[in-house]
């Protein structure tokens, strides 16, 4: 059974970094794409970030551009979202989400929550001081 765990959430002083890591397991995690998505209390679920199988393609969101980076480890069947330059707005629930997705899919329209099928239960982030 496919399964996506994600860890690395917390509270953290605007500025600061988080590093959240998405841990999958029941299937090969280098043959799927990833992203990583947020949902802020009312608000609707965004796109932040997503990766292509192979590492070798990346998007994101404006609003993170500069200040987080996706990477992953198939070897350790994980990927990871670096979080640097924390901002208050950066609070929410962060969710990883898997799919054969293929690289013109990342580039384009990757970010969007619909594209995904397969969903872990999220991490929160919170940014306050």
């Amino acid at each position: 059974q496919l399964q996506l765990v994600e860890s690395g959430g917390g509270l953290v002083q605007p500025g600061g970094s988080l590093r959240l890591s998405c841990a999958a397991s029941g299937f090969i995690l280098d043959s799927y794409a990833i992203g990583w998505f947020r949902q802020a209390p009312g608000k609707e679920r965004e796109g932040v970030s997503c990766i292509s199988s192979h590492g070798g393609s990346t998007n994101y969101v404006d609003s993170v551009k500069g200040r987080f980076t996706i990477s992953r480890d198939n070897a350790k069947n994980t990927v990871y979202l670096q979080m640097n330059s924390l901002k208050p707005e950066d609070t929410a629930v962060y969710y990883c989400a898997a799919g054969l997705i293929g690289t013109s899919t990342i580039l384009t329209t990757g970010l969007k929550p619909e594209k995904w099928p397969y969903w872990g239960q999220g991490t929160p982030v919170s940014v306050s001081s």
